[in-house]
């Protein structure tokens, strides 16, 4: 399955999670920064959340800007 971290291509197997995808795109360290992961729509998504396939996820301090 394919998804995007701040429109980063990354490949996981169904049944991961966010923090897996976040941690595939080596951004895991922003996320202990501080940056909360959002999803297209500006909804902010746990790290325990499920993936679907073409899933756009932006790490960011709010949900207005893209960090």
């Amino acid at each position: 399955m394919r998804v995007y971290v701040n429109d980063q291509a990354v490949e996981l197997f169904p049944g991961m999670q966010v923090k897996h995808a976040v941690m595939r795109a080596g951004k895991m360290a922003k996320i202990a920064g501080g940056l909360k992961a959002f999803d297209a729509w500006g909804h902010e998504l746990g790290l325990d959340g499920a993936l679907v396939e073409g899933m756009k996820i932006y790490l960011r301090h709010d949900s207005k800007g893209i960090q």
